[in-house]
């Protein structure tokens, strides 16, 4: 044994291995009798319990541990030496010059994959012109269309073949995604076109024709797993009726492309990317292919815009970087990362530049893509994304009981089951449950929109129409309802004064402070002007500073003891103000409402209802 080796035993005698059941009795004992459940283990809305560690013990019985970076199933992604991916941005073709010229812009600043949004059918010669001083065998190209997408195409390739590109080296994608479509207008699919379509695209190997959008899911509040798991159903759909229409898996499964948003539910989404490849690797595996390889999963990965923010947005920048990391240590194909203020207005040049740049420093700075699957080995990950991909199997066998995707969607289970996630959602966030920095908790208190904003920013997205034969799933962002609260005050606060909460301290020093910094995020929330105090010797002096500020709302701030007697001490002071307490004095509550104190805020609070009601009392409409 070499001096190495001796040092390398020495060191590890003297950290002797500790057992599990020895963590636990630590453990046990620092709670001092409180539940451990409750205490340590997470919960996640996707029925997963994560617990406080995890341990090589936790990766036993893990059927995917042992497999290699570009080995079946994949879960450790395509590429056997690497993690790169493509950076794509995505432009909208209003006018053909201008869009070609952003294209080549962009392209010389690190963008490898572009997403022409078009809002109308381009010709040859169009197309032609789209395309100047662009490789398409090089660059990916994603054509974004609504419909006519057979003519799209057949205008697309001839303008390819003028440029004389080499087809077989073209990659890129067109948004067909008849299922989207029905889940998001209630109309039937028709998938009839989806074989001629295919069929136009022989030439093109490498270009995908079918989309999966677990996007729409996400951002209408589903979980992770549910995303996950609704995607699978409809990717089967698709897989189910082609095949039967003479298409071969061979064919058809490298012509899929799954697109799926990415939240900020960090390692959550790292294990969803990772679980998808290993489950979708999985179903195509069942229609016996010549060759595995078909099995593997193109991904493209946006960052959320459920989770975007109209009110301090420049945290939207803070969030993106989480997700783009999610998704590319998650091992995704592509990434697009929207600009951070892309949920209210058009992207100018700094937010376009700045969403880039975050994918740039990832991979120039920050190295994620040299190493295939980064995340291999962490015994967190790994369990979740067994767990992850185990609770979405369960909702595409309940999706498949159901008749296969297309009836789960004329039955309601699909929307039923994200209606109800959402509304969960939706409850936690007005209960501050689910943060929202900036907007529901911590806002910043100076911050006033001056922007004029369409109503359908503040909306849910709403494709039905009296055609539907079926419930839709309507797009959302989570912070909107905080986002209308917020701009309904500065919409008053243009013609009439801002309203202000005064922050009345009184008495213990700790529990004042405390309950004015809790109040005064809390009525910032809606936009309200907040004075803080040092404190007041007396409600008197209290009373009077707040009319001199000319306070709408008085928050007394004290302790639960002081409140007895301050309460309606102040109350009996005011005539005009609102009197709120901080706080909720539970022995003396009853008390004080009969003293006529109808106001308490607290942890527990609806703080989005009580803010409304708020400003429904104060004249805001």
């Amino acid at each position: 044994m070499n001096s190495k080796e001796t040092n390398s035993k020495k060191l590890f005698q003297e950290f002797p291995p500790v057992s599990t059941s020895e963590w636990e009795d630590i453990i046990i004992k620092d709670l001092k009798g409180a539940d451990y459940d409750k205490k340590l283990v997470w919960n996640t809305n996707e029925g997963i319990k994560v617990k406080p560690y995890y341990r090589a013990e936790d990766l036993e019985n893990i059927q995917h541990m042992g497999s290699y970076p570009g080995e079946f199933p994949y879960v450790r992604g395509n590429s056997t030496n690497n993690n790169n991916w493509l950076v794509r941005q995505d432009i909208i073709v209003d006018d053909i010059k201008e869009a070609n010229e952003k294209a080549l812009f962009v392209l010389g600043r690190g963008v490898e994959s572009i997403g022409f949004i078009l809002t109308e059918i381009l010709s040859v010669k169009e197309f032609r012109a789209l395309l100047i001083g662009i490789i398409p065998d090089v660059v990916e190209i994603n054509l974004v269309c609504g419909s006519h997408f057979d003519e799209v195409l057949m205008n697309f390739i001839a303008a390819l073949k003028e440029k004389k590109a080499n087809l077989k080296e073209v990659k890129g994608s067109i948004t067909y995604n008849p299922l989207t479509e029905m889940v998001l207008t209630g109309m039937s699919a028709d998938l009839r076109e989806a074989k001629k379509i295919m069929e136009l695209t022989n030439e093109l190997p490498k270009f995908r024709t079918l989309v999966v959008h677990g996007s729409i899911f996400h951002n209408s509040g589903a979980t992770t797993v549910e995303e996950l798991g609704f995607s699978l159903a409809t990717a089967a759909e698709y897989l189910n009726q082609l095949t039967e229409k003479g298409i071969s898996i061979n064919e058809l499964a490298p012509k899929i492309r799954f697109d799926f948003a990415v939240g900020g539910n960090y390692f959550m989404e790292i294990a969803k990317i990772r679980a998808a490849r290993m489950l979708w690797a999985k179903m195509v595996a069942a229609y016996n292919p010549k060759d595995l390889a078909v099995a593997q999963m193109f991904v493209h990965s946006t960052t959320s815009s459920w989770n975007k923010t109209v009110y301090d947005p420049y945290v939207n920048m803070l969030r993106t970087t989480t997700e783009a990391m999610s998704s590319v240590i998650g091992g995704t194909d592509s990434l697009t990362v929207n600009a951070f203020d892309e949920s209210f207005q058009t992207p100018g040049e700094f937010g376009e530049r700045i969403a880039r740049n975050q994918q740039l420093l990832l991979k120039e700075e920050s190295y994620l893509d040299k190493v295939a699957d980064p995340a291999a080995g962490s015994y967190y990950i790994e369990t979740l994304t067994a767990s992850i991909a185990e609770e979405a199997w369960k909702i595409f066998l309940a999706t498949e009981d159901k008749g296969g995707f297309i009836e789960a969607l004329k039955a309601g289970f699909v929307q039923d089951t994200i209606y109800a996630t959402a509304q969960k959602r939706d409850q936690d966030i007005a209960n501050r449950r689910e943060i929202f920095l900036g907007t529901n908790q911590f806002p910043n208190f100076n911050e006033k929109l001056e922007l004029n904003l369409d109503d359908e920013i503040f909306e849910a997205a709403d494709f039905s129409s009296q055609k539907s034969r079926m419930k839709t799933l309507k797009p959302y962002r989570g912070a909107q309802a905080f986002d209308a609260l917020r701009y309904k005050t500065d919409l008053f606060a243009r013609e009439n004064k801002r309203p202000m909460a005064f922050m009345l301290t009184y008495g213990n020093v700790g529990m004042r402070k405390a309950r004015a910094t809790f109040a005064s995020n809390f009525f910032a929330c809606a936009g309200f002007e907040v004075m803080d105090t040092n404190g007041f010797k007396s409600a008197e002096e209290g009373v009077r500073a707040a009319k001199e500020a000319e306070a709408d709302i008085i928050v007394v701030c004290s302790s639960d003891e002081e409140y007895a007697e301050l309460a309606p001490s102040v109350k009996n002071l005011v005539e005009d103000a609102i009197v709120v307490v901080a706080g909720y004095p539970k022995e003396i509550i009853e008390d004080l409402k009969t003293k006529g104190i109808q106001h308490f805020i607290h942890v527990k609070s609806n703080v989005l209802e009580t803010l409304k009601q708020f400003q429904t009392e104060l004249g805001i409409k």
